[in-house]
């Protein structure tokens, strides 16, 4: 068996579960007051202004083909290890630079803020992509609630980060718990999405339950899975993946089809459940929305 270090792993190198559907907390998630024995109607599918025409992945591929470290680097593995994740009761501490710091359970952070549905491309650093449909709401109204203050230049995320249930976190594999950032102007973006469920369930321990990012013109490592820590600093933070191998994994991860990884092209990328290649695209098809967050910016220095 041959074990590789961190620096030689990517985020992308990592057997088909049983699809859950936890009816109990979806109920809570959607405020719902239905007996659990009554059959849920599906949520509305109208098509919000951010979500691309391009037909959605099949959601066994999405949900058994994941990237989460601590539940194993295999792509198959996190779909039969993350059983172990307890994610009710969930609660996310809140400090830094903002004026409403404090510890606030799921309910918490869920009860002001109506889901809605937004179908957008996911493209991975190693080549592969897919069309999810995530439900949400903008990771923006959120941090409104919390008060950031003038200092708040940056949002840090962080994984939960427990052994017993996450059994990579036994091995170096990354140097836990995992984090991730964004700019302020990049998390207020409207696009940048709080995702709680996909393919109207809510999210599967694999996909990141129970709350986790989606920042649709970066590579799928932005996304930051189980967040349990948001923090509002001054200075730039250092992700997971930069920290393991800054000359691959920049702080700004913009899909770019110009800037190859050190190992790979970027100029092409392979959908899930399609045989041919098609042609990336510069911020993942988004540059009609984000171009101008980097106005002035070289994106072959700041990938």
């Amino acid at each position: 068996m041959i074990i590789r270090q961190a620096p030689d792993l990517t985020e992308n190198d990592t057997t088909p579960y049983a699809l859950y559907q936890n009816r109990r907390e979806f109920l809570k998630l959607l405020g719902g007051t239905a007996l659990l024995g009554a059959a849920l109607p599906p949520l509305a599918w109208a098509k919000s202004a951010f979500s691309t025409d391009e037909t959605p992945t099949d959601f066994e591929d999405i949900t058994t083909y994941n990237n989460f470290y601590e539940f194993g680097t295999g792509k198959d593995e996190p779909a039969v290890n993350a059983k172990t994740l307890i994610t009710s009761p969930w609660s996310v501490k809140v400090d830094g630079e903002c004026e409403k710091p404090g510890t606030y359970t799921l309910e918490d952070i869920l009860k002001p803020h109506p889901l809605e549905e937004r179908i957008y491309r996911l493209r991975c650093v190693e080549g592969w992509s897919m069309v999810i449909p995530w439900q949400g709401f903008a990771l923006g109204d959120l941090l409104k609630r919390f008060q950031p203050t003038s200092k708040a230049k940056f949002v840090r995320f962080e994984t939960l980060a427990d052994p017993k249930q996450m059994p990579e976190l036994r091995h170096n594999v990354l140097d836990w718990p995992y984090t991730e950032g964004l700019r302020m102007d990049e998390a207020m973006h409207p696009l940048t999405l709080l995702a709680t469920g996909l393919y109207n369930k809510p999210l599967l321990n694999q996909s990141g339950a129970p709350l986790r990012l989606v920042v649709p013109w970066k590579y799928g490592f932005k996304s930051i899975k189980s967040i349990v820590r948001i923090s509002f600093v001054e200075q730039q933070p250092v992700s997971s993946w930069e920290k393991s191998n800054a000359k691959e994994y920049g702080f700004y991860s913009n899909v770019n089809p110009d800037v190859d990884h050190p190992r790979w092209s970027q100029y092409n990328e392979r959908r899930i459940g399609e045989f041919s290649k098609r042609k990336t695209l510069m911020f993942n098809g988004y540059e009609a929305q984000v171009a101008s967050l980097y106005s002035g910016m070289d994106l072959r220095k700041d990938y």
